[in-house]
C-alpha cells in the first residue's frame, strides 16, 4: 500500500501509486483515508483528483458489483476526455497528438487532431488541450478540442492598426490569430501598419485579450519585414551579450606557431555568388604513388573556430544556445557574432586563415584509402561561386578562373569523378529534388522566384564534404572519442509496408523479408523516373524515410549508405562540428582548445538541443520562403496555376504551385457537395456518390482564391483535375469494403460529416 503521510494533500504520483498497489477499486473516500485527509482539505482533495481525470491520469469507473456511486482507477487505455500534446503533421499534413499520460504497455494509439472550428487559432507543436477522443480502430483515434490549456500566449507579434481611443494588433502567427486590443497608453506610439511586438497582459477589453507594444519593428511593407516576422514567431535569438560581442572584437589573427603551413596549396572556397561566410576550401591532385594509379590526393580545409571559441566562453555559451545559423533571403542570423563569422573565421582569398585540414588518399574508384588530419595555416587563391566553377569546367572561364583551370579546377573534378563511381556502387538514396529561392531586388524587396540550378559543382563541394566527414567520424570511432554523429536510420518498418502496399497498387515491388537498403529505394525512383507516378512516388518515398538527429551514439547514416558519419564541415554556422573539431583536437594532440571536459551526459544532452535547433532553424526558412511566395501571389488572386497535389487530409489537400513552389489548401469544401472518404494508406480522398479521387501527386489545375500575407497562408480551389469513377486500384476496393463492415457512424474519420 501506499507510504501513509501527514501532509495535508499527497501528490498526483502518490495517488497513483496508491491506486495501483490497490487490490480493489478506489474511490474518493478510500484515498481519504489512506492519506489522512480530513475536513477541509477534502474540498481540495476534490479538485485534485477532478484535475487529474481532466488529464487522463484517471478515468471513471463502477464497482465490480455495478453499485451507484462513480469510482476512479488508473486507465490502461484512453478515456473519453484526455489531455493530448500536440506533436505536429504527419507526412500527409494530419495534424497529429498523443496522450499526455499512458499507463498500457502497448503502444498508444494514433491520435488525429480534428480540425479547430472556425474562429479558433489553429493548433502549434507542444501545445497541450483537453480534447475529446473518439476511437476510429485499434490504432488509432480522432481528437476534437474542448479547450486549449496553455490558453493564451506570453507574447504576441503582429500588424498594429491605430483606432481613436486605442490600437489593435492583428497576430501573425498561425497558431493564434486573433487580435488583441491596446489601450493608448500602452502603444509605445505604434502606428498603422507597423509589425509590432507586444506582451500580453492578463486583462481584457471590449471582450479581446489586451497587450502592451514592447518593440516596433518597422512597417509591414518595408523590405526584412517578412523575414523579422518568421525570426520572432520562431523564437530566434538575434541578440549577442555584450560579453560576446567584446570578445569576438578582440580576436586577434592566428599564426603559424605549431600548425602546418598549407600556404603554398592553392586551396579554393566554392559556395553560392552570395555566400558570406566561406568555412570550406579545397584542393586535389593526382595521387603520386606508383601503387594507386589513378588515383587522387583530395584536401578539405575547414576554419579553425575551435581557435577563436574556446569550452565553456561567452561565445561558446552563444553558439550552443543558437545550435546554428538561420538563413533567410535577405540576412543571416549567424551562431557566431559577425566580427568571426564574415571576418576571422571566413577563409577569405588572400587573407591568411587557421584551419583545420583533412587530407584524403583516394583510389581510382574512389574509395577512401587512408587520411590525416592536420591544423594548418591557410591562404585561399581564390573565392568562386558554383556557376563560375561549371563555367570554368566547360570551357568558360573567366579573369579569375582561366589561370587555375589547368592546375586546380580540372584536377577538383577528377576527384569528384572518382568519389561519384564509389556514392554509385553504395547505392545512395538519391532524392535530387528541385529547389526554389527567393530574389531580391537592390532595395531588398521581392524580385521573384526561381529554381535553382542543380550543377556538378554543386555536387562536387557535397561529396569532398561527405568524404572528410566520413574521415573525421572514422578517426574519432577508432580512437574511442567522443563523436557527435549524424544519425539517419533505416524508415519506420511499418511506414515501408505501407510504402509496399501503395507501390503494389500502382505496379511496382518492393522486396520483402530482407533488410532494405537505400540502393533498393533508388532502383523503385529510377523505375518510376519517366512515368505519370514518378513525381508521386519521389514524394511517398521521401515521406517513408526517417529524419536525420544528431547523436553521441553511431546509428550509421541510411540514406547516405554510411557505418559512420559526421558533421565536420561547417563550425562557423553548427555547432555540432565545432564539438567533432575539438574532439579531434584532443584525440589527435593537435594542440589546444579541445573537448575534454566534456562528457556522455553532456553530449547527449546537446545532442538532443542542436537537433531542436535545427528544426527551429528549418521551420523559420520554410516560414520565410512561404510568407514570400504568398506576398508575390498576393495579386494574382483569380488566377489559374498548374500544380500537383502534395498532401491528401481529411479536411482537404495541400497542392503545390509548379512555377512558384507555393504550397495552398484546397478545404474539402470546394471539391464539391458529396462526402469525400479519405484512405490514409494510399493517399487519396474519394467522393462517395460519383467515385471522384484526388491522390498525392496528381496534377491539377487551381484557380487561387485567398492570398493572406499576415498570416502567410494560400488558399485554392481546383478547376481541374482528380480522377472520374470509381478507384481502379486494389486498395480501393479494401477501402470500399472495410466502409461496409465498419457501418455509417462507426468510423469518425471515414465517415465524418463535412462542415457547412
Amino acid at each position: 500500500m501506499a507510504k501513509i503521510r501527514k501532509s495535508p494533500l499527497p501528490s498526483k504520483q502518490e495517488i497513483l501509486d496508491f491506486i495501483k498497489e490497490s487490490p480493489g477499486r478506489v474511490g474518493k473516500r478510500e484515498i481519504s483515508r489512506a492519506f489522512r485527509v480530513k475536513g477541509a482539505d477534502r474540498i481540495p482533495l476534490k479538485q485534485l483528483l477532478t484535475e487529474m481525470k481532466e488529464e487522463g491520469l484517471m478515468g471513471p469507473g463502477r464497482s465490480e458489483t455495478q453499485r451507484k456511486g462513480r469510482r476512479v482507477t488508473t486507465k490502461s487505455g484512453l478515456p473519453p476526455v484526455a489531455v493530448i500534446e500536440i506533436i505536429g503533421p504527419d507526412s500527409d499534413g494530419e495534424l497529429m497528438g498523443r496522450p499526455t499520460v499512458w499507463h498500457d504497455e502497448r503502444p498508444p494509439p494514433l491520435v488525429y487532431m480534428a480540425p479547430e472550428h472556425k474562429g479558433r487559432p489553429a493548433l502549434g507543436t507542444g501545445e497541450r488541450v483537453l480534447a475529446r477522443l473518439k476511437r476510429i480502430d485499434q490504432a488509432s483515434c480522432e481528437a476534437r478540442t474542448i479547450r486549449v490549456i496553455a490558453g493564451q500566449p506570453h507574447k504576441v507579434l503582429g500588424l498594429f492598426s491605430k483606432l481613436p481611443r486605442e490600437g489593435r494588433i492583428k497576430s501573425v502567427d498561425r497558431r493564434h490569430k486573433g487580435e488583441f486590443a491596446v489601450l493608448r497608453k500602452d502603444s509605445a506610439e505604434a502606428k498603422t501598419g507597423e509589425l509590432v511586438l507586444g506582451e500580453v497582459l492578463p486583462s481584457r477589453h471590449h471582450g479581446l485579450p489586451t497587450a502592451c507594444v514592447t518593440k516596433r519593428l518597422g512597417h509591414t511593407k518595408a523590405p526584412g519585414a517578412i523575414s523579422l516576422i518568421c525570426i520572432y514567431s520562431h523564437d530566434i535569438p538575434t541578440e549577442f551579450p555584450d560579453e560576446a560581442v567584446a570578445q569576438a572584437k578582440a580576436a586577434k589573427p592566428a599564426t603559424l606557431g605549431d600548425r602546418e603551413d598549407l600556404r603554398q596549396l592553392p586551396l579554393v572556397t566554392i559556395d553560392g555568388a552570395d555566400a558570406r561566410d566561406f568555412d570550406d576550401a579545397v584542393w586535389a591532385e593526382p595521387d603520386s604513388d606508383p601503387d594507386n594509379r589513378g588515383g587522387w590526393h583530395l584536401v578539405v580545409a575547414i576554419a579553425d573556430v575551435a581557435y577563436y571559441v574556446r569550452l565553456g566562453d561567452a561565445l561558446d555559451r552563444c553558439a550552443e544556445n543558437r545550435g546554428n545559423s538561420v538563413y533567410f533571403p535577405d540576412r543571416v542570423v549567424p551562431m557566431l557574432p559577425e566580427a568571426l563569422s564574415n571576418g576571422l573565421c571566413s577563409l577569405l582569398p588572400h587573407e591568411d586563415r587557421p584551419c583545420l585540414a583533412a587530407h584524403m588518399w583516394l583510389d581510382s574508384d574512389g574509395n577512401l584509402r587512408r587520411h590525416r588530419f592536420v591544423r594548418g595555416l591557410m591562404c585561399s587563391a581564390a573565392r568562386l561561386s558554383y556557376s563560375q566553377m561549371q563555367d570554368a569546367k566547360e570551357g568558360r572561364g573567366d579573369a579569375t578562373t582561366t589561370p587555375l583551370i589547368d592546375a586546380v579546377i580540372h584536377p577538383l573534378y577528377g576527384a569528384f569523378t572518382a568519389l561519384s563511381k564509389a556514392r554509385g556502387k553504395r547505392g545512395v538514396l538519391d532524392l535530387d529534388l528541385p529547389e526554389r529561392r527567393i530574389t531580391l531586388d537592390k532595395t531588398g524587396n521581392l524580385a521573384g522566384i526561381e529554381t535553382q540550378e542543380r550543377l556538378d559543382s554543386h555536387r562536387l563541394i557535397e561529396e569532398f564534404m561527405i568524404t572528410a566527414n566520413v574521415a573525421a567520424a572514422e578517426t574519432l570511432s577508432q580512437r574511442k572519442r567522443l563523436c557527435m554523429y549524424r544519425v539517419h536510420e533505416p524508415p519506420d518498418p511499418s511506414k515501408v509496408d505501407a510504402l509496399r502496399d501503395f507501390l503494389k497498387s500502382l505496379g511496382y515491388s518492393l522486396r520483402r523479408g530482407q533488410v532494405l537498403r537505400p540502393l533498393d529505394f533508388s532502383r523503385i525512383l529510377d523505375q518510376a523516373a519517366k512515368s505519370d507516378h514518378g513525381p508521386l512516388i519521389s514524394e511517398i518515398v521521401l515521406r517513408t524515410q526517417s529524419k536525420a538527429i544528431y547523436s553521441s551514439e553511431n546509428l550509421g547514416h541510411f540514406g547516405l549508405a554510411l557505418d559512420r558519419y559526421t558533421h565536420f564541415t561547417s563550425p562557423i554556422r553548427r555547432y555540432s562540428d565545432l564539438l567533432v573539431h575539438r574532439s579531434l583536437i584532443d584525440a589527435l594532440k593537435l594542440g589546444k582548445h579541445g573537448s575534454s571536459a566534456h562528457s556522455i551526459e553532456r553530449f547527449n544532452d546537446i545532442a538532443e538541443h542542436i537537433s531542436d535547433t535545427e528544426r527551429r532553424a528549418e521551420a523559420a526558412e520554410r516560414d520565410a520562403f512561404d510568407r514570400y511566395t504568398v506576398v508575390f501571389l498576393s495579386e494574382l488572386v483569380g488566377a489559374r496555376f498548374s500544380g500537383r497535389i502534395n498532401g491528401v487530409t481529411r479536411f482537404g489537400l495541400f497542392v503545390t504551385l509548379d512555377e512558384t513552389g507555393a504550397d495552398g489548401l484546397v478545404p474539402v469544401r470546394s471539391l464539391g457537395t458529396e462526402f469525400f472518404d479519405h484512405d490514409e494508406s494510399h493517399h487519396y480522398l474519394c467522393g462517395r456518390v460519383t467515385g471522384k479521387i484526388f491522390t498525392l501527386g496528381d496534377p491539377v489545375i487551381v484557380q487561387l482564391t485567398e492570398a493572406d500575407p499576415v498570416t502567410g497562408s494560400l488558399q485554392l480551389k481546383i478547376l481541374e483535375g482528380g480522377r472520374g469513377g470509381k478507384p481502379s486500384t486494389g486498395a480501393s476496393g479494401k477501402m470500399k469494403r472495410a466502409t461496409k463492415k465498419r457501418g455509417a457512424d462507426a468510423s469518425g474519420r471515414q465517415k465524418r460529416k463535412r462542415k457547412k
